[in-house]
């Protein structure tokens, strides 16, 4: 890890002090029309709808980890206000155990818990 972090501060001293959760502010959560638009049947309108790309877009985050952590939980964000619910999310993630690993799955859960308090909270 001290390796890893001289190899950051000798490429961008920044990076020293960089925080995936201070990332994820630069985006903030899209209307679910807009993501329609952008991301469901606007591209094709038979198509796959937002909701629905993005519990894929879930999947195929959690197999990578705790490397996407800024992602999983703008994604878990994104899906909740294109109408998936927190059930649809949380078995969205449960079934990548099979393929991801109980770490893996366990720490998008707990990422995706965290989100989903967060909303009810604000």
């Amino acid at each position: 890890m001290a390796q890893a972090q001289e190899m950051a501060k000798a490429f961008n001293p920044t990076l020293t002090s960089f925080a995936p959760q201070e990332f994820e502010k630069l985006w903030p959560t899209m209307p679910k029309d807009m993501m329609e638009m952008m991301f469901g049947r606007g591209l094709s309108k038979d198509g796959l709808d937002a909701k629905t790309r993005l519990l894929l877009t879930l999947a195929g985050l959690t197999m990578q980890g705790a490397q996407a952590e800024a992602q999983v939980r703008l994604t878990v964000r994104h899906a909740q206000e294109a109408g998936a619910t927190k059930e649809e999310i949380a078995e969205t993630i449960a079934m990548m155990s099979m393929f991801a690993g109980l770490p893996a799955m366990t720490r998008a859960m707990e990422m995706a818990r965290d989100v989903m308090d967060e909303s009810e909270d604000g």
